[in-house]
């Protein structure tokens, strides 16, 4: 065991969740990886942690289930018997964008359960270990939540209730524990081409990069910077919902 803080980030087998695993690394972090399917990516970023210096736990596991979400923070506790910061990252979305009779029930239940439940389990499993080592917690959130745009309204109001649920943690576990979210517009990773195909995704990339006031879409790297920021940082910060939109809300 090193001396190294510690910090678990769920979904952290591909884009945000991998470049943030990478940059915690990079600034002394040792990282627990987890992930849900992506059992090779995942296997790629803990090498590369490794190579950065780190020391690398790799769970799969769901956040949906509690089981699941008890059983990631055990794992770090069991290997390095601390934990310094949480980033619930783990998340879906249903690509429906304003369509009021594609949506089901099953849709909202799923994107709410990882999302939004899945959110909350992770904290109320990692909140004591977390307030001992005076930590810090990161809620990967979205402008759907923030601004009401997005891919479907499942998504929109799920990341509308992780919002408040961190404005709610950040009263509750302080002072010792800070709470956070960062709420990113367009990111520029696999899971929007993947819902949305590369010629779709590109035509929204191209009108949303030319009518931001920064004129430009975000890279996973550029959401974990404000990650590592309000992790390693921000010692003043809590219950800030922090926009990474380009300018998009105004």
């Amino acid at each position: 065991m090193t001396d190294r803080p510690k910090a678990l980030i769920t979904g952290a087998g591909t884009g945000v969740g991998a470049a943030t695993a990478l940059m915690l690394t990079q600034r002394g972090y040792d990282v627990l990886i987890n992930y849900r399917r992506s059992a090779d990516e995942a296997n790629a970023v803990a090498e590369q942690c490794r190579q950065a210096g780190g020391q690398v736990l790799l769970v799969q596991g769901d956040v949906v289930e509690d089981a699941d979400c008890r059983r990631l923070v055990q794992s770090a506790l069991d290997a390095w018997g601390r934990l310094d910061a949480l980033v619930n990252n783990a998340g879906v979305t249903v690509f429906k964008p304003g369509q009021w009779d594609g949506l089901e029930a099953d849709d909202f239940h799923r994107v709410y359960a990882v999302n939004t439940i899945g959110t909350f389990q992770m904290v109320r499993a990692a909140r004591e270990a977390l307030k001992a080592a005076r930590g810090a917690i990161v809620n990967v959130s979205s402008i759907a939540g923030a601004l009401g745009i997005g891919s479907s309204a499942a998504y929109i109001a799920a990341k509308g209730a992780v919002n408040s649920l961190t404005l709610h943690m950040a009263r509750e576990l302080a002072p010792e524990v800070r709470v956070n979210a960062v709420c990113p517009g367009l990111i520029t990773t696999r899971w929007f081409v993947d819902g949305l195909g590369q010629e779709a995704f590109e035509k929204i990339r191209a009108n949303y990069e030319s009518t931001r006031p920064l004129a430009t879409a975000c890279s996973a790297e550029d959401v974990a910077d404000a990650i590592v920021w309000l992790v390693t940082g921000a010692r003043t910060t809590t219950g800030e919902l922090v926009l990474l939109d380009s300018g998009t809300h105004l």
